[in-house]
């Protein structure tokens, strides 16, 4: 099972963490293009954590089932206004598996590539498969890793702000990058990391076609910005046969 690094420390502040992802501006096309997918009125989200796209989908009147495997992020989630609506199975959403189907089911701000091997991703794919509704569509928001870096480097910089630093830290042998944080929280000094594996759109798609799914829309960002050799995430979305 994957590690559980939003523990009791971390889960509390994590959404002053990503407090720009909770902006209009971002949040609003990201439920509109997922509830536009979910035709049958039902969503699993994978890595629901504290809720963010879960409850303004909810809102849309798009039941949601979320996997979390941090009791501690569940916690934060269920003390917000209409948390009541949403059902939470704690467990590794890359082999839980629910009496239940979808029509839909997303993977939303990188969270895929916590699982650091092929083989999660891979039995995550087939997870999703499993209970998705024929003709069901799966979503996936994912950064394209920036490893254009200097011969010898394995560090890049990505924020610097005076709440926070962010540092990447990359293993190219490894195809996994350290993601190193330090955050000014409420007048303290917080640290974090978390390591992630690089996985570039045409191995999804290799991983969906093993799962007997296939590619149907990719975009640069939920406004359905087109896809580019310069884009720096992808949204990406496969469909069940129907």
């Amino acid at each position: 099972m994957p590690e559980n690094i939003f523990d009791e420390r971390f889960a509390p502040f994590y959404d002053a963490t990503a407090a720009d992802m909770f902006d209009p501006a971002i949040l609003s096309p990201t439920v509109e293009f997922l509830a536009a997918l979910a035709t049958t009125g039902t969503a699993l989200e994978l890595g629901v954590g504290t809720g963010r796209v879960a409850l303004a989908l909810s809102d849309r009147g798009v039941h949601v089932h979320g996997i979390e495997i941090s009791p501690a992020m569940v916690a934060v989630l269920q003390a917000k206004a209409g948390a009541e609506t949403i059902t939470v199975t704690i467990g590794d959403f890359a082999t839980t598996r629910l009496d239940a189907r979808f029509g839909l089911a997303y993977l939303v701000y990188n969270t895929i590539s916590n699982l650091i091997t092929q083989d999660e991703q891979v039995d995550c794919f087939q997870n999703v498969a499993r209970h998705l509704e024929p003709g069901g569509h799966f979503v996936i928001e994912l950064g394209i890793p920036e490893v254009r870096l200097p011969p010898g480097d394995t560090h890049r910089v990505f924020e610097a702000t005076s709440t926070h630093v962010g540092v990447d830290e990359y293993d190219l042998v490894a195809g996994t990058l350290t993601s190193h944080h330090w955050y000014m929280v409420d007048g303290r000094s917080e640290q974090f990391a978390s390591t992630h594996r690089i996985t570039w759109p045409a191995e999804l798609d290799l991983m969906a076609r093993i799962a007997g799914m296939s590619l149907v829309e990719r975009w640069a960002d939920w406004d359905r910005t087109p896809f580019t050799a310069e884009s720096r995430k992808h949204i990406s979305v496969w469909q069940k046969p129907a």
